[in-house]
C-alpha cells in the first residue's frame, strides 16, 4: 500500500502517446490535468476506469503512478515518469543510435 498521492497513467491505443487520467475520467496528454488520489482505496477505483478505457480500447497499459504534490502542482518522482511526462525523447536521433553512426 503506498502512502503516497498518486496517479494513473497509460499509453493511448491509436498513437501510444503517454496520457493521464482527469478528475472527470477522461484522459489527457498533460501530467498537471491528471487526477491525484490521496488514499489508496480511491487510486484503486481510478485504476478500475482505466481498465474500463482498456475494455473500450482507449488506453493500454494503465498503471498507479507516486507523485509528490507541490504548490505548483503534482510532480512525478521517479525518473521514469519525469521522461514520460516530458514527452521527449531520451537522446538525439541523429546521433544517439548505433545505426546513425554507420556511414554508407
Amino acid at each position: 500500500m503506498s502512502a503516497e498521492p498518486q496517479m494513473v497513467t497509460a499509453n493511448r491505443l491509436v498513437d501510444g502517446t503517454v496520457v493521464y487520467l482527469t478528475a472527470d475520467k477522461d484522459w489527457s496528454e498533460k501530467f498537471v490535468d491528471g487526477a491525484v488520489w490521496t488514499d489508496q482505496e480511491s487510486a484503486d477505483g481510478a485504476l478500475k476506469a482505466g481498465d474500463e478505457a482498456v475494455a473500450a480500447r482507449l488506453i493500454v497499459g494503465p498503471y498507479l503512478i507516486e507523485v509528490a504534490t507541490t504548490d505548483a502542482g503534482p510532480q512525478p518522482t521517479s525518473a521514469k515518469e519525469r521522461i514520460r511526462a516530458s514527452h521527449l525523447p531520451t537522446f538525439e536521433p541523429e546521433i544517439g543510435s548505433w545505426t546513425g553512426r554507420i556511414s554508407g
